[in-house]
């Protein structure tokens, strides 16, 4: 089938599903297809490694599974994957890509929001994520919880794979008209250069100035499944700040921020979060970088969306003061319009967000 160039919508994946070039252990179920994405879902078994390994050219993933596993798990009955292990999990879902047509995978926002790191690969891959036009073949997926353990399963979905034909990443001379046009952003003088800047918000909400929240060690696990099945107060400590509103970031912790810019994706666009440069920081923020067309949108009900951020400190501790720059986002076109939104009716968790924690998570 011919492509026009962008990301593709709902309703192109679903026909990709249906051509077999989306091919599936079992038959993708509700949901699963998103606006200008396709949840991954788990397969059957997990394998717990040495080590984490991209396979190189001509070799299959199986191949470095059966020279590094240490054991193999059956996912079907359920299975905890501990924290500071690497797992490599089939999936359920393979590809038979046409010649024009490339794949990029991220973690779910909720995956990224339980500092789980996930990473796709596909046979023969030298990247993570990335999977190259006309590639025909099974997907795999490196699975590394690092702060709480997580109970996963058969149909579990952490990772999602979007579509792409052609270049259709927005420079910054589109990316201005685009602002000037839907405004992406609430900064008063957004700074763009190689996307759009998102600063950190640290002023502080309610009498309390609550910015966020450090993850707890040694808590219980997770279950990946369960909607607002744990308790905040067993998992996290909230951080309140006083004064000018700077926050120290120690090293190796965990932190759920939020952005001090609400963020807009237009209809017809899709949007991502890239890795911040090292030089200006020793932090690393927003593992889960997919924002889906419609969020932010107030047609779909989400004016005033803040951009959560995952934060990590590095080696050492790291003064973050508010209003500093963390993040840019870049927007892509999508081939067509989704034939829904992000957040209209398809009850999405993070629509209208402010500062939020993954939906596994209830207050009191």
């Amino acid at each position: 089938m011919p492509f026009a160039p962008g990301i593709l919508p709902s309703q192109t994946i679903e026909a990709l599903a249906a051509s077999g070039c989306i091919r599936a252990a079992e038959p993708l179920t509700p949901g699963q297809v998103q606006p200008a994405s396709l949840d991954l879902r788990l397969g059957r078994r997990v394998f717990r490694v040495r080590a984490s390994f991209l396979p190189g050219r001509d070799m299959p993933v199986a191949e470095r599974i059966a020279r590094l596993s240490l054991h193999e798990i059956d996912l079907t009955r359920g299975a905890v994957l501990e924290t500071g292990a690497v797992y490599i999990a089939e999936l359920l879902e393979g590809l038979r890509l046409p010649h024009d047509l490339a794949a990029a995978a991220n973690p779910k926002s909720s995956t990224g929001r339980l500092d789980v790191f996930t990473r796709v690969i596909a046979d023969g891959a030298r990247e993570f994520d990335q999977i190259e036009p006309g590639y025909d073949g099974p997907l795999y997926l490196e699975i590394s919880p690092r702060t709480f353990p997580v109970l996963v399963r058969t149909g579990s979905r952490l990772s999602q794979l979007r579509f792409r034909s052609g270049a259709v990443r927005l420079d910054d001379r589109e990316l201005a008209e685009l602002h000037a046009r839907d405004r992406l952003v609430t900064s008063a003088e957004p700074n763009i250069q190689s996307g759009i800047a998102v600063s950190v918000d640290l002023s502080g909400i309610g009498p309390e100035r609550l910015v966020g929240y450090r993850a707890k060690r040694y808590t219980g696990l997770v279950d990946v499944d369960k909607v607002g099945a744990c308790d905040v107060l067993d998992y996290w400590d909230p951080i309140s700040v006083r004064g000018a509103g700077e926050l120290i970031l120690d090293p190796g912790q965990f932190y759920i921020l939020a952005s001090k810019e609400a963020v807009h994706v237009p209809p017809d666009h899709a949007a991502e979060m890239t890795p911040f440069d090292p030089l200006v920081g020793e932090f690393r923020v927003h593992y889960a970088g997919f924002f889906d067309p419609g969020f932010g949108h107030a047609g779909a009900g989400g004016a005033g969306s803040r951009a959560v951020l995952e934060v990590r400190s590095r080696d050492v501790p790291f003064i973050l003061e508010d209003g500093q720059v963390v993040g840019r986002l870049v927007y892509e076109r999508m081939s067509e319009r989704p034939a829904a939104l992000y957040g209209s009716g398809l009850g999405s968790n993070y629509q209208a967000q402010g500062l939020k924690l993954s939906k596994h998570f209830r207050a009191g």
